[in-house]
């Protein structure tokens, strides 16, 4: 027997659907949607509450594709002060590398007697420059007084020259003596033959040793060591010195009371200022890290003596241990004075790497490493650290800037290392001259806005990660 149909359920019978024409108790047609004539449309909660949950849902998901370290750089880079930091910090690291091309004295590459050399890596390491420019030497026939030379078209007799400062005085009859440039004048007769060195006179010896030499010149011909002598750069003249060194277009932010460029001991300086920072900070951080893990991870007894041991150098401040450290090295460098930061700075590191660790070893992933047979080390190093390593991150760029700052301040006391530019020492020397006769304001003004603002810029780094990575702080700004 064939199955009969079932014939199809009355309108008022079908739970999913309501008769044609009628209204729900919201004013809605039940067909259509529409609005009931002569109601206005209001926005419910009930249709609203799904949308904020799905725009939810869709941040959860786009922080999940992005990852930890992807949200976090999404976070950060919306925060103004910090990114014009973080730009400021990129800026001064371009101007330190790139600090003998911007100014110096000392080509960035030459051609010497069929050779190539790059005596600017002098302003990185004094070993790198090539002997040949210091020890090279020649006989030639020289300006002595009574020879005769031109200068600007008439011959003129020598009565004294002075070679310390390239100068000698020119016999004028009928007038007094005229003073010139050793540069400036060409011998005619009367010489006398001397021994002459190279002594890493680039701009005059180059070419009066090797004709046919040529070389690439910094933008800007100024030293961060000495001071530049009348007719070594054509058409620029002789440093001032005291007040008369004032900031002009040969000497952009003036000169020191011995007349050094100061434009050039600030970008040389930026050099020692990120020097010191990051690789002090790089000696604290693997010290407090490996501290800090092991006191976290190990716990009881191993715990206790690192612990202890952290607190007996939170006792010793670090200034005095510098002051000792210089009475007692016969030469101190400034790698002396970035080991002895990194020594003593690394115990809020460590601190705050136990409490990560603390917390960390007790996650489902580290028991499941355990599980699989992973060793300490390998627990430590690579599954836990890789979790705690963002909000270590904070304390490390705070002490870039206390490490600045300390240089700066041992600088400014007068015992930074003597062989390095630093902006601390033209504090020290403006503070020198304050009550001199004259007042050398450039001597504090440009290096004071310089650790002002390196300062802040670490500062405002350091708040903007721990804004970026802390998960709390992350869900209160959402």
């Amino acid at each position: 027997m064939s199955e009969s149909k079932r014939p199809p359920d009355p309108p008022e019978d079908r739970p999913d659907r309501a008769p044609e024409g009628d209204d729900d108790a919201f004013g809605l047609s039940a067909t259509t949607g529409s609005v009931r004539p002569g109601m206005a449309a209001e926005p419910s909660s009930l249709t609203t509450m799904p949308q904020s949950g799905m725009q939810e849902d869709k941040l959860d998901r786009e922080m999940r594709a992005r990852g930890f370290w992807g949200e976090a750089w999404h976070r950060f880079r919306h925060r103004y002060l910090a990114m014009t930091a973080l730009s400021y910090v990129v800026l001064l690291s371009l101007v330190a590398i790139f600090s003998p091309a911007i100014v110096g004295t000392k080509p960035l590459v030459c051609k010497y007697k069929g050779s190539y050399y790059f005596p600017a890596l002098y302003y990185f390491n004094s070993d790198w420059e090539n002997p040949i420019f210091h020890n090279e030497e020649m006989v030639d026939t020289v300006i002595a007084a009574g020879s005769i030379v031109r200068y600007q078209g008439q011959e003129y007799e020598v009565d004294y020259v002075n070679r310390a400062k390239d100068l000698c005085e020119l016999i004028v009859p009928g007038g007094p003596v005229k003073e010139v440039s050793l540069r400036e004048v060409e011998l005619i007769s009367g010489g006398r033959e001397q021994t002459i060195r190279f002594q890493r006179q680039y701009s005059t010896m180059l070419k009066r040793f090797d004709p046919h030499s040529w070389a690439v010149w910094p933008l800007v011909y100024q030293d961060p060591e000495r001071t530049i002598l009348a007719g070594e750069w054509p058409d620029q003249p002789a440093n001032p010195g005291r007040e008369e060194g004032v900031p002009s277009k040969y000497n952009f932010f003036g000169t020191t009371p011995s007349g050094v460029d100061v434009f050039a001991i600030m970008v040389h300086g930026s050099r020692t200022a990120l020097l010191i920072g990051f690789v002090s900070m790089g000696i604290a951080a693997a010290i407090g890290i490996s501290i800090g893990a092991a006191a976290g991870y190990f716990r009881g007894w191993v715990d206790g003596v690192l612990s202890r041991a952290i607190e007996v150098m939170l006792c010793i401040p670090t200034l005095v241990l510098i002051l000792a450290m210089i009475a007692v090295v016969q030469n101190p460098t400034i790698w002396h004075t970035m080991a002895v930061i990194g020594l003593t700075g690394w115990t809020g590191i460590a601190r705050l790497t136990r409490g990560e660790f603390l917390k960390l070893r007790e996650y489902d992933y580290v028991s499941g490493a355990k599980a699989l047979g992973a060793g300490p080390m390998r627990i430590m190093f690579l599954h836990i650290l890789r979790n705690a390593l963002a909000p270590i991150l904070v304390p490390i760029s705070f002490g870039i800037a206390a490490a600045i700052l300390i240089e700066s301040g041992l600088s400014f006391l007068g015992y930074g290392p003597p062989s390095s530019p630093s902006w601390g020492k033209l504090l020290a020397m403006g503070r020198e001259h304050l009550g001199a006769n004259f007042k050398a304001w450039w001597l504090i003004l440009f290096p004071g806005i310089a650790i002002f603002l390196t300062v802040l810029a670490y500062n405002l780094i350091g708040e903007g990660l721990q804004e970026a990575t802390d998960p709390r702080l992350r869900e209160s700004g959402r």
